[in-house]
């Protein structure tokens, strides 16, 4: 019998969905906004982040993920329903087989959140597997081999650092502390120094054109306007890279401290693998300039960034559909 299968990487930042033959359909904010008297839903995805900051009081735009898991129940629902009808249409009777990517850190209420909203959203099944596993497979990481590996899954609401070997997660590290972190920490910082509000939008621009792990003497400029907190007026300012590098270097060390905590609990013989062939970084937020170099300065251990690594995610839960009933006997748990 026919059945639709449906990848969903739900990240804090962005929703990527996959289908099969079709390959990533949708890679859009993961944003809702709503009217406030009646709780309607407005606009999602990429439409609602346009609304992020210029809408009026009766309108609100949320994040309905915070950290990686669900904070709004019933908008992650509705996010959830558009994503699903948008990938295979409105008037499709067959409920398809969905696969969702959550934390390795996810707690048991966090998981049956997720499963309720995408069964009530309109999924026959639902299929719930740790970001590690899905960033593995999408690095294009052998995770059923008997080599250790490890992968640092930097998002938009967690890190996620586990080292895989034999088709599971041997030990682990996730992390709050992400993309999102940045771009907070980079409006603060220019608050603090400058005396410049900055919007989320603004902060996230800084850290994608010239977000940089390590300082340089060639440094990278980047113009923004803000308003002054001083004269309440809209203000041009131009800061560098250098300044993006120090506004983040905390949240980094907590990621070097995490890389730190689970090299401490792995096995010796997976260690020295990992030693070998060094730290696989995927997710957004990898992309930060310099950063395997930061690792390395950090760890002593070489670092690499995937390719495409902001789709490694979503590629991973593309190789659990290909072979969905292999997987199924593995790593997945339906309910």
């Amino acid at each position: 019998m026919f059945t639709r299968k449906i990848g969903i990487d739900l990240g804090t930042t962005n929703t990527l969905v996959f289908l099969p033959e079709q390959g990533i359909v949708i890679n859009e904010p993961t944003a809702v906004a709503l009217r406030k008297s009646d709780k309607t839903v407005l606009a999602v995805g990429a439409e609602a982040k346009e609304m992020v900051g210029r809408t009026p009081d009766d309108i609100v735009t949320y994040r309905p993920l915070k950290d990686g898991v669900i904070a709004e129940y019933y908008i992650t629902q509705a996010m959830l329903k558009y994503f699903i009808r948008k990938s295979i249409g409105s008037f499709n009777v067959i409920k398809p087989e969905v696969v969702i990517s959550v934390p390795a850190g996810i707690t048991s209420t966090e998981y049956r959140a997720v499963m309720n909203a995408a069964r009530e959203a309109g999924a026959k099944e639902v299929y719930l597997v740790k970001e590690p596993l899905l960033a593995a497979l999408g690095a294009g990481i052998p995770i059923h081999s008997a080599e250790g590996n490890m992968i640092v899954n930097i998002g938009g609401g967690t890190t996620e650092v586990a080292v895989i070997s034999l088709g599971g997660i041997v030990t682990w590290e996730s992390l709050r502390v992400a993309g999102n972190r940045f771009d907070h920490s980079i409006s603060e910082y220019i608050k603090k120094k400058y005396g410049l509000a900055i919007g989320e939008n603004t902060s996230e621009n800084i850290k994608i054109a010239i977000g940089t792990a390590i300082p340089n003497r060639a440094k990278a400029e980047f113009k923004i306007r803000g308003r002054d907190l001083a004269s309440g007026l809209p203000k041009d300012l131009t800061i560098n890279s250098n300044e993006v590098a120090e506004a983040i270097n905390g949240h980094l060390i907590d990621i070097m401290n995490a890389i730190q905590a689970v090299f401490n609990v792995t096995p010796p013989e997976l260690a020295a693998d990992i030693m070998e062939k060094g730290i696989i970084l995927s997710g957004g937020s990898a992309q930060v300039r310099d950063l395997p170099e930061f690792i390395k300065r950090s760890l002593g251990v070489s670092a690499y960034v995937a390719e495409e690594p902001i789709l490694c995610v979503a590629k991973g839960t593309a190789t659990i559909l290909g072979h969905l009933d292999v997987y199924k006997r593995t790593l997945l748990h339906a309910r």
